[in-house]
């Protein structure tokens, strides 16, 4: 027989001479849905469970790939939510399901899975890779989307024009087992008011605390670790999972302090908001790590059974703490802190956790959509937002500035002075920063190497704590994440000099300066729980635009 070869999949394969011009039908079309293959009665060859599965998979199913480069499925007639190739209700369980269905009395078997989820995933990396969002996210016109939860794939759109629940999300959202439900929100008198009656904290705190949630469904801007001080008995930890839950409902809205990196960038890429509870103490790992997640974190690891493939997990991330002791933060991680105390509850106003959480989810719909009604009116007045110097957390201070304009509030100085607070707290809970600051208010400026700083600063006790630098480069590197704390309490770190002998070495120079004349924060002016209007009666916020 004559033969001549062409070219398949590279390597050359003989073919027969009289059909050299007819070549292989590719993707030219889809096979019907539970119509079955034909037999070999019929002449025809039977579909492997493998092809069958990918043909079922293409007549459902978009694929896409993330930025962060994990192909999902999109189903075409529903909700724009991905479902992952693996997992628990994943593409490939959905799968071998509707192959049963289909296939009468045939299973799938794990080997034909694994070559479909294969030419499924080479299908995803066909096209750019495309943003997938955890709870909150922002489509190309700045309209913010915060994902319901709910099965229907309802989301809520947020612009300067209003908000509405669309029941279809305009960008794709992704889900995790540490998602639950959001009520729809709902127009139903004065929210705010209604949540306030929920908590325990003065009126300056609460502004504040409304300003954080606002700025949390904004997704491209940094965001304050929200941290709730108190003594035992002051209610952080239930108030610290209501917040949560306002803004990412969870069933484990309070956490533990995760013990290594992987465990916590697992929980961080599962949760948009986060809560740690009960901090006394936090590892230098972890205080960069929360750091980090605040601006911008990302975590590459070895991919399961591959020597070569990686994944990568970033995210930035919505965060809370609870703590007694707020010295017990390093100074990095407290100039990203917004510290909220909260006072002591009086036995006549105490009530059970059943109390509080009915209270909570009757009054939800309604404070979701007062806060949506004030996002939308901050979103209308940032952009024209200007500051005369911007703070480290320079984003978020721009919000809270949006929400004074628009409330006639005073949240960004009252803001700004807690943060002096906090920083003064860590100061004096870093023995060294404290030695530091003693030195300098005793000689007013000093200059010398870190070396030399190492020697005239002294430990309380002639005991170094394990936190003291053991050598002149930590001294250095020490000074400069002192810094920022440092300026707050009027001491300037100049490290750009150098000595002038031919060593060279390069010089600090600490400089105490008077700090600007400060506005300590307004005192109370109303009841800690306010009196609120029974749901749909009283005040009512304007309709939606």
């Amino acid at each position: 027989m004559n033969k001549t070869t062409r070219p398949m999949n590279g390597t050359a394969q003989p073919i027969d001479a009289d059909q050299s011009t007819v070549p292989a039908p590719v993707n030219t079309g889809r096979s019907t849905v539970n119509k079955r293959p034909s037999t070999a009665e019929d002449g025809g060859k039977k579909p492997s469970a493998a092809v069958r599965l990918v043909q079922l998979a293409r007549e459902r199913y978009q694929f896409v790939m993330s930025a962060d480069g994990r192909p999902y499925a999109v189903a075409v007639d529903g909700p724009n939510v991905v479902l992952p190739f693996k997992g628990r209700a994943g593409l490939r369980q959905r799968l071998a399901r509707l192959y049963a269905e289909t296939y009468e009395g045939d299973v799938a078997s794990q080997s034909a899975l694994a070559d479909a989820m294969t030419v499924l995933e080479g299908i995803a990396e066909d096209d750019d890779p495309v943003p997938v969002h955890l709870r909150v996210g922002q489509d190309d016109l700045g309209t913010i989307v915060v994902d319901l939860g709910t099965a229907d794939g309802r989301a809520v759109t947020v612009s300067a024009g209003g908000w509405h629940i669309v029941d279809r999300s305009p960008i794709l959202f992704r889900r995790s087992g540490a998602m639950a439900p959001m009520p729809a929100p709902a127009l139903l008198g004065d929210g705010l008011s209604m949540l306030h009656s929920l908590f325990n904290m003065d009126e300056s705190a609460f502004r504040q605390l409304v300003a954080w949630l606002i700025a949390a469904w904004i997704p491209n801007i940094p965001h304050p670790v929200i941290t709730f001080k108190g003594e035992q008995g002051t209610g952080k930890s239930k108030t610290a999972q209501m917040v949560v839950n306002l803004v990412d409902p969870s069933p484990a809205a309070k956490r533990s302090a995760p013990r290594d990196l992987k465990a916590w960038s697992i929980q961080a890429f599962n949760s948009w908001a986060l809560c740690l509870d009960n901090v006394s103490s936090i590892p230098s790992w972890l205080s960069d790590t929360l750091c980090k997640a605040v601006t911008g974190d990302g975590f590459v690891d070895r991919q399961l059974y591959s020597d070569d493939d990686v994944v990568v997990v970033s995210f930035r991330r919505v965060l809370s703490m609870t703590t007694i002791d707020a010295g017990a933060f390093a100074g990095d991680l407290a100039e990203r802190l917004l510290m909220l105390e909260l006072q002591m509850i009086d036995p006549s106003r105490r009530r059970s956790e059943e109390e509080l959480d009915t209270a909570f989810e009757t009054v939800r719909p309604a404070v979701l959509g007062s806060l949506f009604d004030l996002l939308a009116t901050v979103l209308a007045v940032l952009p024209n937002v200007k500051l005369d110097s911007l703070p480290r957390m320079a984003d978020f201070a721009r919000v809270l500035a949006a929400v004074d304009q628009v409330m006639e509030w005073n949240t960004l100085d009252d803001y700004l002075a807690a943060s002096a607070t906090v920083a003064g707290d860590a100061l004096e809970g870093d023995p060294f920063g404290s030695a530091v600051v003693a030195l300098v208010e005793q000689c007013g400026t000093w200059t010398g190497t870190a070396a030399q700083l190492l020697e005239h600063v002294q430990p309380p006790g002639g005991i170094r704590p394990p936190t003291w630098p053991k050598d002149a480069t930590r001294a250095g590197g020490k000074i400069r994440r002192l810094a920022p704390l440092l300026r707050t309490v009027g001491i300037t770190v100049d490290d750009t000099q150098r000595s002038r002998d031919r060593h060279r070495h390069k010089l600090l120079i600490l400089t105490r300066t008077d700090l600007p004349e400060q506005t300590a924060s307004a005192p109370p002016t109303a009841p800690l729980w306010p009196d609120v209007p029974s749901i749909g009666q009283g005040h009512r916020v304007p309709e939606q635009g």
